[in-house]
């Protein structure tokens, strides 16, 4: 183990230089937590897409190079926003007019347009457990509507109460001039519509604990910041939520880099440390667009899956993260030829070349063997020239090649020559 973590300290590889960049926050001593906390974000307001996995798996990259260099323990949080207000429909989803309907109210008090869940919230919430789940992603999932709700939040919103001003003065500093006048760091939950209120604030009271109001209507409206009555915006919230987790290491996508100063410096009011950031370039689609959750495009994880391993997939994952990438279906075959590639030179490499290459993270450092005898661009283009309907048929012409091969002797190429029928 020594070995391994000397050659981790000095590993290019980008998961260990992170981790070492992360090490150096607990230099003089451990976390008086007991641990080191990695979080990743996600915002319920459409159907899960393939950036949130990556980000999740690029995480847990970085958390299993740390365990190798250091033997604090770690904790991955799935945070759900999912007490934020529908703000528009997506495009991708049923039930549009019903759902118009319940604009402003939180993700998690919307009927689920699926007709599957308790609401909108919770379905996109469970599609996003069960595909990080199809990875075997260890982690802890948390719903900010439970976050508040339960009271878990109510400190760090007193605390917001009290230092109110200096929020403001971080937040207005960022805003245009008629933003100004009617931003507030506070959203509260209207009690009668169970809309969230973008509104100014007439009062707010840190000694009592609350913020006065008046709705659309013209109404006065006084409630508490604790228990769920009142939601922080999203910037606000991110910084927020940092100092009450006690978090770590967070990444997001370079669309995010210009709030980083915000996110840092609420988190410090707060009496939080802001944790290490890595920033990450945006996934687009085969036109060149940012993916998007309202719009639905770019490829989709059940897509991706349909048309190859998983592993394929995370080995796209890895490739420089700090470079903007096209997800579209002509780059599968490719990844799934280049991950068996570094699969098969993993044996004959030392160590540190071992730990440099891709499948070692991917794998977690226990890196199966490739029994992929035949490209994958080459099973492509014998089921279509074939005009192969299922894999025995591709089996036909492959036992040509390995007469004595089976699906059961070659696994991996079984399962590929299914992908290459469905491709």
């Amino acid at each position: 183990m020594s070995e391994l973590r000397d050659l981790a300290m000095t590993s290019k590889a980008w998961p260990f230089e992170e981790a070492r960049a992360l090490l150096k926050r607990y230099e003089k001593a451990p976390p008086a937590k007991g641990h080191v906390l990695f979080e990743t974000g996600y915002g319920p307001s459409g159907l899960p897409h393939i950036g949130t996995f990556g980000e999740v798996l690029r995480t847990t990259m970085i958390r299993r190079a740390f365990e190798v260099i250091s033997d604090i323990p770690t904790r991955l949080i799935c945070f759900s926003d999912d007490l934020d207000g529908m703000r528009k429909v997506p495009d991708n989803v049923p039930n549009q007019p019903m759902l118009r309907e319940n604009l402003q109210r939180p993700l998690t008090s919307v009927p689920d347009p699926f007709g599957e869940f308790a609401s909108f919230g919770h379905h996109n919430n469970a599609m996003l457990r069960r595909f990080l789940d199809t990875f075997g992603f260890e982690y802890e999932f948390i719903s900010a509507t439970d976050f508040y709700n339960e009271g878990r939040f109510d400190d760090t919103l007193l605390l917001a109460a009290e230092r109110y001003d200096q929020i403001m003065e971080i937040m207005l500093a960022s805003l245009r001039e008629e933003r100004q006048q009617t931003y507030s760091c506070f959203l509260p939950i209207h009690p009668e519509t169970g809309r969230v209120l973008y509104v100014p604030m007439k009062e707010v009271n840190a000694k009592d604990g609350t913020i006065t109001f008046d709705d659309a209507d013209g109404r006065e409206w006084t409630l508490p910041v604790t228990g769920g009555k009142v939601k922080l915006q999203w910037k606000p919230d991110f910084g927020a939520r940092w100092a009450a987790l006690g978090v770590d290491f967070e990444m997001y996508g370079k669309d995010h880099s210009t709030n980083t100063p915000i996110y840092d410096g609420i988190c410090k009011v707060l009496g939080g440390r802001a944790p290490h950031h890595f920033t990450y370039e945006l996934f687009l689609d085969e036109f060149g667009q940012k993916i998007s959750k309202s719009k639905g495009n770019g490829l989709t994880i059940d897509e991706w899956l349909t048309y190859a391993a998983s592993d394929s997939l995370s080995y796209f994952m890895y490739q420089k993260p700090k470079t903007a990438k096209r997800m579209h279906f002509d780059v599968i075959p490719k990844m799934v030829d280049e991950y068996h590639q570094q699969l098969r030179a993993y044996p004959g490499q030392d160590s540190a070349a071992q730990l440099a290459n891709p499948v070692y993270h991917i794998h977690q450092g226990k890196v199966p063997a490739s029994d992929m005898v035949v490209p994958f661009a080459m099973l492509l283009n014998l089921a279509s020239v074939a005009g192969a309907e299922d894999k025995a048929t591709l089996w036909g012409f492959l036992n040509r090649y390995a007469p004595y091969a089976g699906p059961h002797t070659l696994p991996q190429l079984d399962a590929a020559a299914g992908f290459a029928v469905a491709f």
